[in-house]
């Protein structure tokens, strides 16, 4: 008795790391079962395509349902339309002709579908169409309708399903993606500038730069969805352009810092007057990027840039003065560039960092 509460604990928080994809499942489910009923009451001779097509075009948003719903369309009309023409063309009752239909209709489509993914599921429809005839006195063409039917019909009800039940809007989905990768930014900003050149740490940022890799790349798969949905005025929000364009420039601006960094400072004044000053930049830039996040998120209101102005003054007024104090003057030439450049990088990455800022605040005043 006494675990209850804990093992209700983690199931709660289970439930609460995984909402999106339970809503997900359950979009699923009901698009597969709807579809499965529906296409018994009208009769359909084989509606376990249209239970498949529902069931795979009901995607995580409402903008990937779309995007996924254009390209079975796509695919499926082009490889019914082209099936059926091969199949005309071509006599393929005897084993020679079948293998000349088949070839002949599969290699334009597979190369179709390696130039443009609407055309994946083309050459599928087409072998379908070619080789399964939907009945015993059925004609190609009516093989071929009735194919582009089931999965009109498939479509129709897991765009319906996407929409209706459990919603989740793309753009719900970049703040959340823009969010998470703002915090790797966010580690990888401390791993750089604490202690530059610290070879202990190189594993750790090459990990944490493979991570961001991972983190862009679905950043840009929601990006596109929210687009579809933008374009489809089947939902409204902010336009994910802009942030996603921002973090881009950030991760650009620490690959430079990453470069200006790969090298410990010079030993003597330089490292004991800047790196304190790179160690209490990294935190307010850290913390500028986690506050960005949760304001995207809705956690938080947009963080004040009061604390990563005055670090980043902090740091260049140091590096004037270690100027005017000459102490630069005799420190080797790549050493120099490094300074010059790590300057520079910093410079970029306070400004994208308010321009981060900026597209949180907006997304938290349309969210409001």
């Amino acid at each position: 008795m006494e675990d209850q509460p804990r093992v209700k604990g983690r199931i709660e928080g289970w439930v609460g790391a995984h909402a999106a994809q339970l809503r997900q499942g359950a979009r699923m489910t009901v698009a597969g079962l709807l579809a499965l009923g529906l296409g018994e009451l009208f009769g359909l001779p084989r509606s376990y395509w249209a239970v498949l097509t529902a069931v795979l075009v009901t995607q995580a948003s409402l903008g990937g349902s779309i995007r996924a719903t254009v390209d079975r369309l796509i695919g499926t009309v082009a490889g019914a339309v082209y099936g059926a023409a091969v199949a005309l063309a071509i006599p393929h009752q005897s084993d020679l002709g079948q293998l000349l239909a088949t070839a002949a209709a599969i290699a334009p489509l597979a190369l179709a579908s390696a130039l443009s993914p609407s055309f994946r599921i083309a050459p599928v429809t087409a072998i379908i169409v070619l080789l399964i005839p939907s009945g015993p006195q059925a004609g190609v063409v009516a093989s071929a309708v009735t194919r582009v039917f089931e999965i009109v019909f498939g479509c129709v009800v897991g765009l319906a399903c996407s929409i209706l039940v459990l919603p989740s809007r793309a753009h719900q989905l970049v703040a959340q993606a823009a969010a998470a990768m703002a915090g790797l930014l966010a580690d990888l900003t401390r791993l750089q500038l604490t202690e530059p050149g610290d070879e202990s740490k190189l594993a750790e940022i090459t990990v944490k730069q493979d991570q961001i890799r991972a983190a862009l790349a679905k950043l840009d798969a929601v990006v596109g969805e929210a687009r579809q949905e933008r374009r489809s005025y089947l939902a409204s929000g902010f336009d994910p352009e802009p942030l996603s364009r921002t973090l881009l420039r950030l991760r650009h601006d620490l690959v430079m810092v990453g470069r200006a960094t790969a090298a410990p400072l010079p030993d003597g004044p330089v490292r004991e007057r800047l790196q304190p000053r790179l160690g209490a930049l990294a935190e307010a830039a850290a913390a500028a990027l986690l506050g960005s996040a949760r304001a995207l998120t809705g956690e938080a209101p947009a963080p004040d840039a009061a604390p990563l102005l005055a670090a980043h003054e902090a740091y260049s007024a140091e590096v004037a003065a270690l100027r005017q104090d000459r102490i630069t003057r005799d420190l080797p030439n790549d050493a120099v560039e490094r300074l010059f450049a790590l300057g520079f990088a910093l410079d970029q990455l306070c400004r994208n960092l308010g321009d981060f800022a900026a597209r949180a605040e907006e997304q938290a005043q349309e969210r409001a």
